[in-house]
């Protein structure tokens, strides 16, 4: 990390603002070649963290922009670099022309996420801060964002740190027992390991139990809207989204593949998956949507099964809506059974049978008029509530944590039979040691660079 990185911060399209950005020993040099203060002398004299407002040349002398430049010198800044950051007018051109300048005064482009990963191995930020960044950026919802801003904040480190410095103290105590036998130190006894075992133990089954709330909160919940032909599965996707996405006509299987988007309902990020009208179909097209609607309700961890309250009671109709009930409650997802074209329809009743297994809701809407919506939105915020118990920002939010999390977890469970078997607490101390090998990789005391490059794999350029 001798040299010095550059790169535009902002997206390239015309807006207010933009941002060039800095970072390494020769950052302060690189602006002062590039931006000439109106008032004083370069922006290297100035105090740090100081704005300063001057003109902004490009390789050749020329005036491109009047903007604002700001540093902040190592350690005190973001990467624990020297940084620099020139606030010019959004132009993508200018923008453009202020890099190439800042290239030729000696920085270099940065690569995605480099600003942040140099941040990370100067100590400014442990991993799962680092990964918060990336899911604040990413953050789709109220509740995401304050989830990602408090593990930003160090909740998550610091519920992690606190299982790891448990351990840490426990592992001391055994070799200081065993290496100064001489010395007045009060015995490890098994009674102390295993009560260290157990704490330990109940606090990481505590975390685990966060990854759900959390992977949904920055994945979204893959939500599957179901039915069968012209039950007004498109209709009611559109109403969700509040746009046109998908085709609505009157001719039944219009829908014939999967169409996805992502939207904010009832404070819950969902992935909503619009269908194909569930049915047997003679046109080959048609079967293969079919197939992949199927696949959708598979992987959704939740359904609304929609059925049409407008539709004649028919025997035929009747059986059809049987049938699709029992696929939906044969995954055993969370489900809603939603009644649709409210609007048109008499008498608002659910018919057909769903055993034991019931839906979460009942809902009759009409999703042409929005009647009804609300509805929905109350029912599907009701099926994923925030947890009151956990600490905002302490929640597990992706696979690596969970995976990490789990392999400690494991290696306590181990610990803790070995001392039942009556095994020596040395033997028992080495499956400890594991553990906190694994805690360590959640915050970056012990990780390998492939892991860090799978992490970075998620921010931008810029950041």
């Amino acid at each position: 990390m001798n040299d010095t990185i550059a790169a535009i911060a902002t997206p390239l399209t015309p807006s207010a603002i933009g941002i060039l950005r800095l970072s390494g020993p020769g950052a302060v040099g690189a602006v002062d070649t590039v931006f000439t203060p109106f008032h004083g002398g370069p922006v290297g004299t100035r105090p740090d963290r100081a704005l300063v407002y001057g003109a902004l040349r490009d390789k050749d002398g020329a005036v491109i922009d009047h903007c604002l430049c700001t540093v902040s010198r190592a350690p005190h800044s973001y990467t624990g670099e020297d940084t620099a950051e020139l606030q010019c007018h959004g132009s993508p051109a200018a923008l453009t022309l202020g890099l190439e300048a800042l290239f030729a005064a000696g920085a270099r482009q940065a690569m995605p996420g480099e600003f942040t990963r140099r941040a990370f191995l100067n100590g400014k930020l442990d991993l799962t801060r680092t990964e918060a960044v990336a899911d604040l950026i990413h953050a789709e919802t109220p509740a995401a964002v304050h989830q990602a801003a408090g593990q930003l904040g160090g909740a998550l480190a610091h519920v992690v740190d606190g299982i790891y410095d448990d351990l840490t103290n426990l592992c001391a105590h055994f070799h200081a027992v065993l290496d100064y036998p001489d010395e007045d130190i009060e015995p490890f006894e098994a009674e102390e390991l295993s009560a260290a075992l157990t704490v330990a133990a109940e606090e990481l089954d505590k975390l685990a139990a966060t990854y759900r709330r959390g992977r949904l909160l920055n994945e979204g919940v893959p939500c599957a809207i179901v039915g069968r032909p012209n039950a007004g599965k498109s209709t009611l996707f559109n109403a969700l989204l509040g746009y046109e996405r998908a085709i609505v006509t009157d001719i039944p299987g219009t829908t014939r593949d999967t169409v996805e988007e992502r939207v904010n309902f009832g404070g819950v990020p969902l992935r909503l998956i619009d269908t194909a009208g569930l049915r047997e179909a003679d046109d080959q097209v048609e079967r293969m949507g079919v197939e992949r609607s199927r696949a959708a309700i598979e992987r959704a961890e939740l359904v609304l099964a929609v059925t049409d309250g407008a539709e004649a009671p028919t025997d035929e109709a009747g059986a059809e809506t049987s049938e699709l009930l029992e696929l939906v409650i044969g995954t055993g997802k969370p489900w809603i059974w939603v009644q649709s074209k409210r609007d048109l329809s008499g008498a608002i009743g659910f018919a057909g049978s769903y055993g034991d297994a019931q839906p979460a809701a009942s809902v009759s809407l009409s999703a042409k008029t929005g009647e009804g919506l609300d509805e929905l939105e109350r029912a599907v915020a009701a099926l994923f509530p925030e947890d009151a118990g956990t600490q905002t920002g302490a929640m597990l939010t992706n696979a690596r944590q969970a995976e990490a999390a789990g392999r400690a977890r494991a290696a306590l469970e181990r610990g803790a039979r070995a001392l039942e078997a009556g095994l020596s607490p040395d033997a028992v101390v080495a499956d400890v040691e594991e553990a906190m090998s694994a805690l360590g990789e959640l915050t970056g005391r012990t990780v390998s660079e492939d892991v860090t490059a799978r992490i970075f794999e998620r921010f931008c350029v810029g950041k």
